[in-house]
């Protein structure tokens, strides 16, 4: 009876302690969102047309920062531009896991230059300049992006059609706002390659990364997420969040995407009641649609956009 009781307590040791290196793993990877330097310096590379870009929106005083205080005290940043021509069309710029507003900084530009939007591109929390002591997985993530919507209507003005588009956790953040109660002046949601829910793709990685099964490793660290954080892994879950939505939504998905498999823009993509358009993209690997295929991309989301 001693002995069993040992191997109990040793056994709920090793599972604790492995949940919580899971959660850390997941949550707080390193610095690589905090990495401005290098987020610039990998998307010039991708993108040469971008630095001078840039530099001539800083230049005119179109390119700027702003920063608001969330309702639990967060400091939350993002960079936001005026149209070339001013317009009411207005589009939030979601970036992805372990990125920052830097690394959306290619459809920001699409946007402006190609479509003749005003662009807001926030850094989402423990990513870029903004605050928060881990990343969100797009679940309370949404509640930050429903903030800086309406910090876009207020910077332009209040005849706001507004359009959001995120790329990977950023297409996830983007479908589970897209699930809330919505104000009047939101258009349109562009989800490209984003998951089906956090606990789907955690599942995933523990799998395919260390080769576990889900119990009891991921159900303990869904506990403790939390516990500690005031989440959950299945409660994030974009699937049901875009069957609440009844605005028009553009679905993007590599048909080589393996990180996030092909399957779940499908499955994301008939859980959501129209208005709705699938776009499976021969080729692309994840979040690799755009640079593959960047004029068709930017065809692609201007019909679908002249059409709502």
């Amino acid at each position: 009876m001693l002995q069993a009781g040992i191997l109990l307590v040793v056994l709920l040791t090793l599972v604790t302690g492995g949940s919580l290196y899971l959660l850390d793993y997941a949550l707080r990877p390193g610095s690589r969102g905090k990495n401005m330097e290098q987020a610039m310096a990998d998307m010039e590379q991708a993108y040469p047309t971008l630095r001078p870009w840039m530099d001539s929106c800083r230049h005119v005083g179109a390119l700027r920062d702003t920063f608001v205080t969330a309702p639990d005290g967060v400091q939350l940043h993002a960079y936001y531009l005026h149209a070339p021509v001013p317009t009411r069309n207005t589009v939030v710029l979601v970036h992805g896991y372990t990125d920052n507003a830097l690394r959306m900084m290619m459809l920001g530009e699409m946007y402006h230059r190609s479509l003749g939007y005003n662009v807001l591109l926030p850094d989402l929390r423990y990513a870029g300049k903004s605050g928060g002591d881990h990343i969100q997985m797009g679940w309370k993530d949404r509640l930050d992006v429903r903030l800086w919507m309406d910090v876009a209507h207020h910077l332009y003005g209040d005849s706001t059609q507004m359009v959001v588009h995120g790329i990977s956790m950023g297409a996830a953040t983007t479908m589970m706002v897209a699930g809330e109660q919505l104000p009047p002046y939101v258009r349109a949601f562009i989800e490209d390659c984003g998951y089906t829910s956090v606990w789907d793709q955690f599942e995933k990685q523990l799998r395919e990364e260390f080769h576990l099964p889900a119990f009891p490793l991921l159900h303990v660290a869904d506990l403790l997420c939390r516990m500690k954080y005031g989440w959950g892994f299945r409660e994030a879950d974009a699937r049901m969040q875009v069957s609440r939505c009844h605005l028009p939504m553009l679905f993007i998905h590599g048909t080589e995407d393996t990180y996030l498999p092909t399957w779940m823009g499908v499955r994301l993509y008939e859980a959501k009641p129209g208005p709705k358009e699938l776009w499976l993209v021969p080729n692309a690997r994840h979040a690799a649609s755009y640079s593959l295929h960047t004029e068709e991309y930017t065809a692609r989301v201007r019909a679908f956009l002249s059409n709502q």
